[in-house]
Parts: structure tokens; C-alpha cells; sequence
């Protein structure tokens, strides 16, 4: 596994702006752009979206918004779903836990439940509220840390997660599974162009900080306010050129230790651990 390097994606150095949005005051109205957003966990064709795992199937069942159309649980499952009071009215179909593995990749690990579901409506990105904290990513491409990313987000109470319309993974299966039924409650909304987007929330006053190893100064010590948006790069490659160039600000984090390396998601929790921690985000 590529591993999110230091040096690639965090640090910050502020790029010399000089004023600062707030709000639209001073600065021109920027429309949501037409077509931006999907819903979350939508394929290609719009056919249903297989959830599959104990928390993910939990968090579905239990989220109003969704729409079930089949329920798959082992008998044990099925027992933990109604002593829990979770069905909401669906009844489950009885199966072995062979019949669950054979729809799944061979590692996948589904606790005995499966469930097709209709993709969640996503928000409208100019409908992201210009308060907390808001995570973007440039390119991340691996369904795991993209899954992982969002539960972190969940945890530490992030408004929504951007991503882009090409190279990122569907909000389905792994990376349901990694989110552990974070999908449900952090909207996941994606755009034709980042940085346009990135520009969009500086016009509505939200500052934009991206880690990227080659600033100067440290997050935690890097002036900012809130509403914040936090731009990850991709393991390996970093932001990309013109994500930098549209940040307010680029940060690091040091680590104390000999490597000086972290996977993209676990630099996401460290980051917004920094972010929550000063300004008591929560």
C-alpha cells in the first residue's frame, strides 16, 4: 500500500491573499455550478447499492432517508437485528453465510448481512452550510481510505466530504464498509472541478487549508478561522498543482518519530484532531 508521506501533504504556509471572504461581502456571487453533485452511492446505471457488514447495514436500516429493498442476514443476524429493534419493518431473508459471501469480494467481511438499498440524495454542493469544518480530496482513489476518511469525518462532526466526479471510488461496497455507516451521516458530495469548488467556499467565507508537507510553518500553529475546509492529496502525488495555488493556506504536521510517513485517512484524523482541538469544533 502506497503510504501518505509527510512530505507530500501537510503543511502550511499561507500564500499571500490578503483579504479575506465574508461571506459575499465585497467579492462577487458565485452560482452553484449545474450539475456538481451526485447522490451518494449511486452506480453508473442507478440500480441499487449492496451494503454489506454490521455497522454499515445497522446505520442503513436505521437511516429514514434510505430506501430498502432487500435484506439478506444469517440467522444469528437476523436474532441481533430484532433484539436491537433495527428491521424497521423490512423482513429479513434468511440465508446462509455462503450465499452473502458469493455476491462479495473473497475478503470481504459482511457479519452475516446484506442489504440493497437506493442511493441517498446528495445535497447540492451550494447547499454546503458555511460553518465547522469540511473535507475535500483531490484525487483520492482508494475506496478504503476514501471509507475510512469519511468516518473520521463522522467522528469529528464534519459537515460534508467533496470529492471529484472522476478518480474517486463509488459510495458503495468497500467503501461503505470502511465507513462503517458513516455515509449516512456526513453527506458526501461531488463536483466537476475542485478547485472551482475551493473558490466557491473562499467566496462564502470559508477558509481553505491544504496539507502538503512543503509549507513552512506547522497546522498547529498556522492562523486560521472557522468555517474551514480541509483539501487532502492523494498517497503519493500530494495536491496537485492548482489545488495548492487555490488554497488560502498549506499545512504540515510533524511527526516526532523516524518515519515521517501516514496513510491519507489516518493524516485526515490527525488533522482535524489539530483543527477540533484549538477551536473546539465538536
Amino acid at each position: 500500500m502506497k503510504h501518505w508521506d509527510a512530505a507530500h501533504s501537510t503543511a502550511m504556509q499561507i500564500r499571500g491573499r490578503g483579504k479575506r471572504w465574508e461571506g459575499h461581502k465585497g467579492g462577487r456571487k458565485r452560482q452553484p455550478y449545474a450539475h456538481e453533485h451526485k447522490s451518494a452511492g449511486r452506480s453508473p446505471t442507478g440500480s441499487a447499492v449492496v451494503l454489506y457488514g454490521w455497522h454499515t447495514v445497522k446505520a442503513a436500516l436505521e437511516n429514514p432517508q434510505r430506501r430498502v429493498r432487500r435484506l439478506l442476514a444469517t440467522e444469528n443476524a437476523a436474532r441481533r437485528l430484532a433484539e436491537e429493534g433495527i428491521p424497521r419493518g423490512i423482513t429479513p431473508e434468511l440465508v446462509r453465510p455462503s450465499a452473502i459471501a458469493e455476491r462479495l469480494t473473497p475478503d470481504a467481511v459482511h457479519n452475516g448481512l446484506l442489504v440493497e438499498v437506493d442511493p441517498l440524495p446528495a445535497p447540492d454542493f451550494g447547499e454546503i452550510a458555511p460553518r465547522g469544518v469540511v473535507l475535500l480530496l483531490d484525487q483520492i482513489t482508494d475506496p478504503h481510505n476514501v471509507g475510512a476518511i469519511m468516518r473520521t469525518a463522522a467522528a469529528f462532526g464534519a459537515e460534508a466530504v467533496v470529492t471529484t466526479a472522476r478518480h474517486s471510488p463509488e459510495a458503495s461496497g468497500v467503501l461503505a464498509k470502511s465507513a462503517s455507516g458513516a455515509l449516512e451521516y456526513v453527506p458526501l458530495i461531488t463536483v466537476q472541478n475542485l478547485a472551482h469548488a475551493m473558490e466557491t467556499l473562499r467566496e462564502r467565507g470559508i477558509f481553505v487549508i491544504g496539507l502538503d508537507s512543503t509549507a513552512d510553518a506547522e497546522l498547529s500553529q498556522t492562523d486560521w478561522h472557522l468555517p474551514v475546509a480541509l483539501v487532502l492529496g492523494a498517497e503519493g502525488k500530494g495536491l496537485r498543482q492548482r489545488t495548492r495555488d487555490t488554497c488560502d493556506a498549506l499545512g504540515r504536521l510533524s511527526l516526532p518519530g523516524k518515519i515521517q510517513s501516514l496513510n491519507v485517512s489516518n493524516a485526515a484524523a490527525l488533522a482535524l484532531y489539530v483543527i477540533t482541538s484549538r477551536t473546539g469544533v465538536a
